[in-house]
């Protein structure tokens, strides 16, 4: 019998269409001079663009990260406690800053000033207990400090954003747990195990297969929220730095294109250390579910 291979002539009219497409995108970026290679690269490695790199975009993504996993962690257990007060604070923390965008919560951190001036730690209602005793101008305050000090654009920020993160990071985290089998914190409790050493050792080993691909993609979306520190405002950010040398030239575009670019190699570099921590977390299931098929589990 002759076998005749099923035609897919429409296949072939996609292709040709995708590289007619591509060979126009190519000849856009050789000959439209308004992208002006030359004077892109020239001023897309100055120092204070490279300084914004570092301390605002790549040193921003990582304190938030890390403040945003922290938190985000600590509310997940919240969350899922028995005590329905902690239970309840979790969940509206984790409403409030869900709801908020980000670009309005920099905002308001930055200007939480307008509420305290200082900030004192000590006893509280100091001078209200002294004139109860009889004691005029009683204080007893260990130390503070002004806030416009302490809370300057950046820090703002990154409270900002990392709290922002939180939000989100509690509810993956909270779903990994969730994903572990209940069998295993009983075997582990009918050990004798405590529930943080379960949590540590049991539980959250076996929730990062499921936690891992959730937070690197809310690693890279952070890495591109560092944009909105100019609203707090810092300028030592990427994107800040790279379009006030387009506007100082009046050559904004090649500064645009050059700030996609910084974003599109960076971001690359973090979907490849996602790809290999869900390869690293995820090898015991790949090899359960071989197992599995190898041994009949298909039939």
């Amino acid at each position: 019998m002759k076998v005749v291979p099923v035609r897919h002539p429409w296949r072939w009219v996609a292709v040709v269409v995708l590289a007619v497409l591509a060979a126009m995108f190519v000849h856009l970026l050789v000959t439209n001079a308004g992208f002006d290679w030359p004077f892109m690269v020239d001023n897309a490695f100055r120092p204070p663009v490279i300084d914004g790199l570092l301390r605002g975009t790549l040193a921003g993504t990582a304190i938030a990260m890390t403040i945003g996993v922290v938190v985000g962690i600590v509310v997940a257990v919240m969350r899922l406690s028995d005590n329905p007060v902690l239970s309840g604070a979790a969940w509206l923390f984790t409403w409030v800053f869900r709801a908020m965008p980000r670009v309005v919560l920099i905002v308001l951190f930055a200007n939480l000033g307008f509420l305290w001036k200082r900030l004192e730690f000590g006893l509280p209602f100091d001078r209200q207990l002294g004139a109860l005793f009889g004691f005029d101008n009683f204080e007893a305050r260990l130390f503070g400090f002004d806030t416009a000090t302490l809370l300057t654009g950046f820090v703002a920020g990154m409270l900002a954003l990392g709290l922002s993160e939180a939000a989100y990071m509690a509810e993956i985290v909270r779903a990994g747990i969730q994903s572990v089998d209940e069998g295993q914190t009983e075997a582990a409790a009918a050990l004798g195990m405590p529930k943080g050493r379960i949590l540590r050792r049991i539980v959250l080993p076996q929730a990062m297969r499921v936690i891992v691909p959730p937070t690197g993609n809310e690693t890279i979306a952070m890495l591109k929220d560092t944009s909105l520190l100019a609203y707090a405002p810092v300028i030592f950010e990427l994107y800040y730095q790279l379009k006030a040398v387009g506007t100082a030239s009046f050559n904004v575009f090649p500064m645009l294109v050059a700030t996609a670019l910084y974003y599109l190699f960076i971001a690359s570099l973090l979907m490849v250390v996602q790809s290999f921590l869900e390869r690293k977390f995820g090898a015991g299931q790949r090899r359960n579910q071989g197992a599995f098929w190898r041994f009949g589990g298909n039939r």
